[in-house]
């Protein structure tokens, strides 16, 4: 039996519940694995993740804000022979991520503590009292991370969460590792190879005029037609394939979550490079520079739009400090 750890980090616990939802095929995996740790499934703590000698491959997911979230991670390297990334978080920073646009902690700390859904109050502190006693807390950093910015990652599993799928593809690579089988090869990303817009079914006209921007609640969506040709910011050209386009398929823009396709660096940017070369493509000369500059302000939030997921991965993130 190899040992396996399954570890939510700053995790919604999505990624759990993905883990779960494959069912019968989760019995494959506890025919050749004891799952040693796994914080959501049976409550160990710390202490129990430090008493434990070796681990063969873990599971990290979710993103990083916190010092002990980074120890836990670092922790989790020590001990463990094969390292995935999984789900967006791990892969890229997640949509936790975002709060890389913040200047500084407090203002992320007085957004979350002085909103009007929220009773004034003290902040949370390293040193809070709590009951009367006087906790030491987690530092909480001004920026988000992707695991293999803090430790060495060997596998990427992508998606927000990932899908069935590629969850039984890794328990294939778990069942590879127990019988000593080649794995593959360090770096892999257990997802498609091409992107979204390669499978995508929709029909995509001969020419693509984008004449404005549309946010999904804005406008009927036509359940046949290229978002993008209907003015409906879709990620597809600049998001890695593998999720069967399940949310095209619901009428639902593609939002990213499998990061860029092979060969991408920067999701965002290869977003806006798709956007320019379409926008407005027949009528440059008549709105000039000012008129296309009022198309591009249409696009609501365009760095949370294209860089919802990979924003601590990406090259125009801020350059990340020591802490």
């Amino acid at each position: 039996m190899i040992r396996i750890a399954i570890a939510p980090l700053g995790s919604c616990s999505g990624c759990d519940v993905a883990i779960a939802d494959i069912g019968e095929d989760f019995a494959d995996l506890a025919k050749i694995a004891e799952i040693v740790y796994w914080p959501t499934g049976a409550d160990p703590k710390h202490e129990d993740l430090e008493a434990i000698d070796y681990i063969d491959i873990t599971l990290s997911h979710g993103s990083i804000r916190t010092s002990e979230q980074e120890e836990i991670l670092k922790l989790l390297r020590k001990k463990s022979k094969v390292m995935v990334a999984f789900g967006s978080c791990a892969c890229f920073g997640g949509i936790p991520g975002l709060v890389n646009l913040s200047p500084d902690r407090d203002e992320v700390m007085r957004t979350a503590y002085e909103s009007i859904s929220t009773d004034k109050g003290e902040w949370p502190s390293e040193r809070s009292k709590v009951d009367g006693k006087i906790l030491t807390l987690p530092k909480l950093y001004n920026l988000g991370h992707s695991h293999d910015n803090l430790v060495d990652m060997d596998y990427y599993v992508p998606g927000c969460p990932p899908v069935e799928s590629q969850i039984r593809d890794l328990i294939g690579v778990a069942v590879a590792y127990s019988k000593g089988e080649e794995l593959p090869p360090k770096g892999t990303v257990i997802a498609g190879t091409r992107a979204l817009c390669d499978e995508c079914k929709r029909e995509k006209p001969e020419k693509m005029v984008i004449d404005g921007f549309y946010r999904p609640h804005e406008k009927e969506a036509d359940p046949n037609l290229c978002f993008l040709a209907q003015g409906i910011i879709c990620m597809g050209p600049a998001t890695r394939s593998g999720c069967g386009t399940r949310c095209i398929n619901a009428n639902m823009p593609c939002r990213g979550c499998f990061g860029p396709p092979p060969g991408i660096k920067d999701q965002g940017s290869k977003m806006l490079s798709a956007i320019t070369s379409l926008l407005a493509a027949d009528k440059e000369v008549e709105l000039g520079e000012e008129g296309l500059r009022e198309l591009l302000e249409r696009i609501a939030d365009p760095t949370g739009t294209f860089y919802r997921f990979t924003l601590p991965s990406a090259i125009i993130n801020r350059r990340l400090d020591d802490e």
